[in-house]
């Protein structure tokens, strides 16, 4: 069943969305907008051109009568990885374009914005779920703006603020353990005002008894495997993660510093002592993994995740799964170029489930599909664990 939508609040969700990306590149200075420090990070500026290329190449450009490209060349430079759109600029280049410069981008930004004006009061309905793809593609890049900002800060050794006043989120849980029933549970999602087509079709899965933490793991928590010598013990690790651990030197997760025997974290908001009860993050799967291994104990499937959440508390990092990122039975790949938005992608990565504070408002749900390769770990994440009933 798809939700109806009216203009005005097609409207209001497009300029909430686009003000949004705004706010949050506010404190960047002109400088900091071009950085890419590794393949995996876009510079702040390829995320405000590329999701407003979006909008242009996917509902401008087909049902606006004689709507005329801001530039002819900004399709090579802010496709990310539509083959069927053309030929694009490689990932890894993407930081070396001094030019279309920080202004200009943001020209182009109004330009698009004023024409998606005009269209919204007679957007065809066949058009109104790749407008709302837009929207959730434009709110995915905003945490991916916020990740990629600290990533690129951290590089600078004065360790600078993004914003002194910005907070990562703590988290006050009831300790123990959550008890749930196995046998057949249904998880995925068929309706809703929209859903990405992995979350589709909700079906059936057999689950066995489980436990499963009410609380993440926390940065003292995962120091005791860390000061227990878990990077150097092979037992705990999956063979790739253990090459993985050892080509990249990897003792620690991503941001922590040692100096002087104290520990400290580098976040958003400067580098800060290490706080022993809040929530570790920036863990790949791999060492998500080997502390459950350590812990005698396990990370929980996607399915197990979805069936126990409405009972725990989520919400301030997304949560590392032991489910590979596979289609559902019968789930089917949408046409034409939307349909690289997900599926093609389907291979190598992993689960995670839930939402970060750097989610933007009204993003997530519980049935939403998150993924990345199991060696990623700049995203704002972390961990429970599970083991038997």
């Amino acid at each position: 069943m798809k939700v109806p939508i009216s203009t005005e609040e097609l409207i209001q969700l497009y300029r909430e969305t686009r003000s949004h990306t705004l706010r949050l590149v506010r404190p960047l200075k002109t400088e900091d907008f071009v950085v890419q420090p590794a393949t995996f990070v876009s510079p702040p500026k390829w995320h405000l051109a590329h999701t407003t290329w979006f909008f242009e190449q996917f509902l401008l450009k087909p049902y606006l009568p004689k709507y005329e490209v801001f530039h002819p060349e900004y399709n090579f430079l802010f496709n990310s990885y539509y083959d069927s759109q053309g030929e694009r600029i490689s990932r890894e280049n993407r930081g070396f374009q001094t030019r279309p410069p920080v202004d200009k981008i943001l020209k182009y930004r109004d330009y698009v914005d004023a024409h998606m004006t005009d269209l919204m009061p007679r957007i065809p309905d066949e058009a109104i779920e790749i407008f709302k793809i837009g929207i959730n593609h434009e709110q995915q890049h905003q945490e991916l703006l916020l990740t990629d900002i600290k990533y690129i800060l951290s590089q600078n050794p004065l360790y600078p603020a993004y914003d002194v006043n910005f907070q990562e989120g703590m988290e006050t849980p009831a300790r123990g353990w959550l008890s749930v029933e196995g046998g057949l549970h249904r998880i995925g999602a068929d309706d809703g005002f929209f859903l990405f087509d992995n979350e589709k079709p909700r079906h059936q899965v057999f689950l066995s008894d489980f436990q499963i933490s009410k609380n993440l793991v926390t940065n003292g928590e995962y120091l005791e495997f860390i000061l227990d010598d878990g990077y150097l013990n092979p037992l705990y690790w999956h063979s790739d993660g253990w090459a993985w651990v050892n080509n990249h030197r990897i003792k620690t997760p991503l941001y922590w510093i040692k100096k002087e025997d104290h520990w400290y974290l580098y976040k958003m908001n400067g580098l800060k002592k290490l706080e022993a009860g809040e929530p570790v993050t920036h863990l790949s799967f791999y060492e998500a993994f080997a502390y459950a291994e350590w812990r005698g104990m396990r990370l929980p499937t996607e399915a197990e995740w979805e069936i126990a959440a409405p009972q725990l508390n989520i919400g301030l990092r997304w949560e590392h799964t032991h489910s590979a990122y596979l289609p559902y039975p019968g789930y089917r790949k949408p046409e034409g170029a939307i349909g690289e938005y997900n599926g093609k992608f389907m291979v190598n990565q992993m689960v995670l489930r839930g939402h970060s504070f750097a989610t933007a408002p009204n993003h997530s749900r519980l049935t939403y599909r998150n993924f990345f390769h199991p060696d990623m770990r700049w995203q704002f994440n972390g961990l429970r664990l599970c083991k038997p009933l």
